[in-house]
């Protein structure tokens, strides 16, 4: 039999068929293993992890501000923070969120004063809020479709954390990191862990 594009043949010495022992690998030159009832765990940070699961890893740190706060504050407290924006509480009641975003299309565009402005006055309201037990892929799809890029996580009527479109992707990268590593480790046959 032979090969029209290379003028090789089954029979010709430079076309050698490889014949090796059952469970021997062609590439490493060692034996197979097959594991046929082995369980790996799922990864601790999938897509289906919860927001609950995030704000833990993170922290759930949330510095807030009063509804008579300028935006001067606002700007000062996000830069001090490195946040992208804050939630305007009443006491336990969340009234709006205020962000960068707001303050360039509201203040700078507008040709308002920061310190003459308070956050009410730019607020983003009604606020989309998530809860703990919501997934990672909920929230990215909300973030999406709402065009936005913090959600409040409440809990029981009061704030118990911020998510950002940052921390999201964060997650969403260390889970797809975490998923080859384990299957590099399947692949191996070394344990993941």
């Amino acid at each position: 039999m032979s090969v029209p594009s290379s003028g090789l043949s089954v029979d010709s010495p430079s076309f050698r068929r490889e014949t090796r022992p059952p469970g021997q690998s062609a590439v490493f030159n060692k034996p197979l293993t097959f594991f046929l009832h082995r369980s790996y765990d799922a990864a601790p940070m999938e897509l289906t992890g919860t927001i609950g699961s995030l704000i833990g890893k993170k922290g759930g740190q949330v510095w807030s501000l009063d509804p008579a706060a300028s935006v001067y504050d606002a700007i000062t407290m996000m830069a001090e923070k490195e946040v992208g924006a804050l939630p305007i509480l009443d006491g336990r009641n969340l009234l709006g969120i205020v962000s960068e975003r707001d303050y360039a299309r509201k203040v700078i565009l507008m040709g308002r004063s920061s310190k003459d402005t308070t956050v009410t006055d730019i607020m983003s309201s009604p606020v989309v809020s998530v809860s703990p037990s919501q997934t990672i892929e909920e929230c990215m799809r909300i973030i999406t479709e709402k065009r936005i890029r913090h959600l409040p996580v409440m809990e029981s009527g009061r704030i118990v954390g911020m998510v950002s479109i940052g921390d999201l992707v964060k997650w969403v990268i260390t889970a797809q990191q975490e998923t080859i590593r384990h299957l590099e480790s399947y692949i191996a046959g070394t344990p993941a862990y």
